[in-house]
């Protein structure tokens, strides 16, 4: 059977996802924002958390770890910086997999916004869970991570099949959309896209998740290697070009 992915808000502006294998019965968390919201949606999906896949270490997205541990016994696969959070079962890295019952997802180093961070990609399922490496019509702040790394990064996740799913961990996409038309003006596929979020979120409905064939045409740190944004942009390189978009997305 297909999985199940169950999506909610959660803290401000999360979103926590569990993906559920019905046939194993087993139930993955993917990062932890609120463990006690986590806890109550699986119990109220009649769901059994077995697993805890953490994208990175931040505690918006590791910090439920523990209490999640305490109640079920859940193994947690993570990235070696979420010990500064909390202990880890099986430490992950990039080329790894992972499995939830029969369905296998593979690790992809995508730091930038943190040293460590991961996606964890289901080929077979046509999903991604990307944390806050990339963003619908964004991406994550770059914290700890180098230019040319993200970008080295953001390329990974454009390599992926365009129709990946794409399951960000933030409702973002409005204030990304407003840079995203400073940044391209003249997208027209963008204006389309932009024009669809208002009217989303005016019915406070999610524009989470995305589709990768959709950002690549449109989220400007995704295309800073196409040359009218590098002309506009500045950088010989699409890592500075990168770069000069996530300063000027900082200070927008």
């Amino acid at each position: 059977m297909a999985l199940q992915i169950h999506q909610f808000p959660c803290l401000s502006d999360n979103y926590g996802f569990l993906l559920h294998d019905p046939d194993s019965g087993e139930t993955a968390a993917i990062d932890t924002p609120d463990g006690a919201e986590y806890l109550r949606q699986a119990d109220a999906k009649g769901w059994r958390i077995t697993q805890i896949w953490n994208t990175h270490w931040h505690p918006d997205h590791a910090g439920g770890n523990k209490a999640i541990v305490e109640a079920t016994g859940a193994k947690v696969l993570a990235p070696q910086e979420v010990e500064k959070l909390s202990p880890i079962d099986r430490v992950v890295a990039h080329g790894d997999t992972v499995a939830l019952g029969a369905h296998e997802a593979g690790v992809i180093d995508v730091s930038g916004h943190t040293n460590g961070h991961v996606a964890f990609h289901l080929p077979d399922d046509g999903i991604a869970f990307v944390g806050d490496s990339v963003f619908a019509l964004g991406c994550g702040r770059m914290f700890e991570g180098e230019p040319e790394q993200f970008w080295s990064s953001l390329d990974r996740i454009r390599s992926l099949p365009p129709q990946t799913t794409l399951y960000c961990a933030h409702e973002y996409t409005a204030a990304n959309a407003k840079f995203a038309l400073h940044a391209d003006p003249d997208n027209a596929e963008l204006r389309a896209y932009a024009d669809e979020i208002t009217t989303k979120r005016e019915r406070d409905e999610p524009t989470v998740p995305t589709r990768l064939d959709r950002e690549l045409a449109t989220n400007p740190f995704l295309r800073a290697d196409d040359p009218g944004l590098m002309a506009k942009w500045g950088g010989a390189a699409p890592h500075e070009t990168f770069a000069a978009l996530r300063a000027a997305k900082d200070a927008f």
